[in-house]
């Protein structure tokens, strides 16, 4: 990973668990073409990710999930249950972004993505994690979805929202929807929804 630009010294995991923490000694060009003093950075190794908004453009309505999120606790959120767009890691087998996308949606909400349109591709935290994000939008059936879904086997327990899209859009600018991945998704759904009904 080193180049004339920056020199990577020493990797060493201090923490390896459900994540993994990596710690990094570097020094880099400065942008006055010295070099850094030797640098020392943690940094969080979450593995790279997906996440699919399903839109039912014939319906006009949006499926979120709602889950427990412990990371929401700790941080002092008025609820640790979270309204989210289905979202799941990529195995670092190096599954395809597009087939992960597609197998989330199905084993978190039972629905099945027809067309999968890609969004963006992203780093929600490039000062200290390493994870890349690929957003999808995918056009669906909402006709028969509710209920609570999630795998076993992970310990998902997931109940499946389903919400006008006007809704879903209220409760953003209302600031009732506070992740990331589910505020670029909804954004991005604002600016396209017109023209995803007129197809």
């Amino acid at each position: 990973m080193s180049a004339p630009d920056h020199e990577i010294l020493s990797v060493e995991t201090p923490f390896e668990g459900f994540f993994r923490v990596d710690r990094y000694r570097l020094r880099h060009r400065r942008f006055a073409g010295d070099w850094t003093p030797v640098l020392e950075r943690e940094i969080f190794v979450r593995g790279h990710s997906v996440g699919v908004v399903p839109y039912d453009p014939r319906l006009d309505r949006i499926l979120l999930v709602e889950q427990f999120r412990t990371a929401a606790l700790v941080a002092g959120r008025s609820s640790p249950w979270t309204l989210e767009v289905p979202a799941g890691i990529i195995p670092a087998a190096g599954d395809a972004p597009e087939d992960v996308a597609r197998r989330e949606l199905r084993e978190e909400t039972g629905v099945v993505a027809g067309e999968l349109i890609p969004l963006f591709r992203f780093m929600p935290s490039p000062g200290g994690s390493s994870e890349m994000v690929w957003l999808y939008a995918a056009l669906v059936d909402l006709a028969e979805a509710g209920g609570l879904a999630g795998v076993a086997a992970e310990d998902e327990d997931i109940r499946i929202v389903v919400l006008e899209a006007g809704e879903a859009l209220a409760r953003l600018e209302r600031g009732e929807i506070d992740n990331a991945i589910t505020i670029m998704s909804l954004q991005w759904l604002a600016l396209n929804r017109e023209r995803l009904r007129r197809r």
